[in-house]
């Protein structure tokens, strides 16, 4: 993902955009498949750490597939969310 967005040419611009994709990918899975209903301020504080920590995930993006493995699991969270609909709403 790091070569798509160009770290060769620009490495400052691509590292932002490849953080920014980390995190909202992140968000995604965490939202999918993780998070419970909590009050606003701990959810908060739990989407805080979450945006730090997608800081060394974003340096490991640039040799490894992080980006590409948070894409797969939003997927797969998403086929399996969308079944869970279907289920629960042809049982009633």
């Amino acid at each position: 993902m790091a070569l798509l967005l160009g770290i060769e040419n620009d490495p400052v611009r691509a590292f932002l955009l490849l953080y920014l994709i980390i995190t909202v990918l992140s968000i995604i899975v965490f939202k999918l498949g993780f998070a419970k209903k909590l009050p606003p301020l701990k959810s908060a504080l739990i989407y805080l750490f979450l945006i730090i920590g997608c800081m060394p995930l974003a340096f490991f993006g640039i040799g490894l597939p992080v980006a590409e493995g948070l894409i797969v699991a939003a997927l797969i969270l998403i086929i399996y969310k969308v079944r869970l609909y279907q289920s629960k709403k042809e049982n009633g």
